[in-house]
């Protein structure tokens, strides 16, 4: 298998990528390959994204790679042309739509950070987002909250002596 590998990597354009750089795209292409939800065109876009992203060098692109993208960041200068779907339309009550891939989630911050490298603030800035558009769909936080009530969460009286145990 590593002399196929070989064979055809001497054959391809590296767009100016270094030795460490390609085999860092082969690793995350490989393990984004053993999901099983992976599709081929998904494998091949991740590949290009990768290696453009390894490509750039001191551009608005490489602090986003480091996760410290600047408040001032544009969604082009990370990678984005723009919201995958109108902001308005991002949030339904049982979604909250990505706006970099378009996808819908119930919860966008693990999603954020395993396919865009984005933090939540880093999210907020790059689509230029106030601080309180969810990033959890509505119905899952009231569903959340009325579970905590349920229970008694958050009805501790601090005033009150503890029950003695008998």
């Amino acid at each position: 298998m590593i002399g196929n590998h070989e064979k055809w990597a001497g054959s391809v354009e590296h767009a100016g990528l270094t030795d460490s750089a390609m085999q860092a795209v082969a690793q995350v292409a490989a393990a984004f390959a053993a999901r099983s939800t992976a599709t081929v065109d998904d494998i091949v876009a991740l590949t290009a994204r990768l290696t453009s992203v390894f490509a750039v060098t001191n551009t608005a692109l490489a602090p986003a790679v480091r996760g410290n993208v600047s408040l001032s960041t544009s969604p082009a200068a990370v990678g984005f042309e723009g919201p995958a779907i109108p902001i308005e339309n991002a949030v339904s009550e049982d979604k909250v739509f990505c706006l970099c891939c378009g996808r819908g989630f119930t919860m966008l911050k693990r999603h954020l950070k395993a396919e865009h490298g984005l933090s939540e603030e880093e999210y907020r800035s790059v689509f230029d987002l106030h601080e309180d558009m969810p990033l959890v769909a509505p119905s899952y936080s009231a569903r959340k909250a009325a579970y905590a009530k349920r229970v008694g969460l958050g009805k501790y009286n601090r005033d009150q002596e503890p029950a003695a145990a008998d």
